[in-house]
């Protein structure tokens, strides 16, 4: 079970990085590609055909502007797919989370946070939707859960000494 990744172009690459790191952490194997739902329509839907076929089970698409690439991918795929949109300069990104957002009924796309955060989630959604069916994946997701509540709980004990 892997998950392949889409970049609507390569400057997309630090918004999906850390989750990247993220997949790495907890031992998924992922492919990335740099495709366009608009530049290289053809290519996009042959990397669908393909990630299918070399057992993809999740699709994240990370997207900018009109944002078109994770529905694109959705409208090609049953699988699910994870839209994470970029901020841009022009509309600080309201314009891909609306894209991606809205897309018609019978096409579904999760979407996720704008931005960083956004490509962390989507890839911890994947985690997520790939531990349904992996029991191991599922006890690392566990693990991450509890390191993040210690850590919150660590942090409220050290503000608490200062006071």
């Amino acid at each position: 079970m892997k998950v392949t990744i889409f970049l609507g172009s390569d400057s997309d690459f630090e918004v999906i990085k850390e989750g990247i790191e993220l997949l790495k952490e907890f031992g998924v194997p992922f492919d990335l590609e740099v495709t366009s739902a608009h530049r290289s329509p053809e290519r996009t839907v042959r990397l669908i055909r393909e990630a299918e076929h070399q057992g993809t089970k999740v699709f994240i698409a990370v997207a900018g502007k009109a944002a078109h690439l994770p529905g694109v991918v959705a409208a090609h795929t049953v699988l699910p797919v994870i839209g994470v949109p970029v901020e841009s300069q022009a509309l600080a990104g309201l314009d891909a989370l609306l894209s991606i957002v809205q897309m018609p009924k019978g096409i579904p796309v999760a979407t996720v946070a704008l931005g960083k955060t956004g490509g962390a989630n989507a890839a911890l959604l994947a985690v997520s939707i790939l531990a349904a069916f992996d029991e191991s994946l599922h006890r690392k997701l566990l693990d991450y859960r509890k390191k993040m509540a210690e850590k919150v709980e660590e942090s409220s004990k050290k503000l608490k000494e200062k006071l």
